[in-house]
């Protein structure tokens, strides 16, 4: 049985990550949207309500949270590249998906995905060695660098990927 919360199991940073690591991590976040956007682009407005499991978010709240978590993640990354050591504002997630925007249809957060994801790739596949070794200080985390935050932000896009596919997968059962 797969675990309903962790289905892709939880996040582990390789020890050495290598550019063929780093490659296929970028080309994830380039293809994500046209991945999101295949699985959720015709499901009813019914269909958005669906849960991968008891009190978990609905499709609909998780595609906004994948905006709102992808926005936090391309900030902490721009700050890393322009600051020195910068201390990131965590975001409070179960706040912000509280909020009146995740009650709209999501295909707003769909195209500030889409649109995200490109300049974000576009980023990645032109920093340098030194660039993708600069470091922000998360308050609950500690020291991150870039590198290790593109795996972080691949796997969790991937992790809720997952969730969304899971809640349509209970619909026929």
């Amino acid at each position: 049985m797969t675990n309903e919360r962790y289905p892709i199991g939880q996040y582990e940073s390789p020890e050495i990550i290598t550019q063929e690591i780093r490659d296929n991590w970028i080309q994830d976040i380039s293809t994500f949207p046209a991945r999101l956007k295949e699985v959720v682009e015709s499901i009813t407005e019914e269909e958005q309500q669906l849960t991968y499991r008891e009190g978990a978010w609905s499709i609909r709240r998780l595609v906004h949270h994948i905006a709102d978590a992808q926005l936090n993640v391309y900030i902490r990354i721009k700050l890393a590249l322009t600051e020195e050591k910068p201390t990131i504002k965590p975001f409070e997630e179960n706040g912000w998906i509280a909020l009146a925007d995740s009650n709209i249809k999501f295909a707003s957060s769909l195209s500030i995905i889409e649109g995200l994801h490109t300049r974000l790739s576009y980023l990645l596949k032109n920093l340098n060695e030194e660039q993708l070794q600069k470091t922000f200080i998360h308050p609950d985390t500690g020291i991150q660098t870039v590198e290790k935050t593109i795996g972080f932000c691949v796997w969790h896009v991937n992790h809720h990927l997952a969730h969304i596919k899971n809640a349509l997968a209970k619909r026929n059962s």
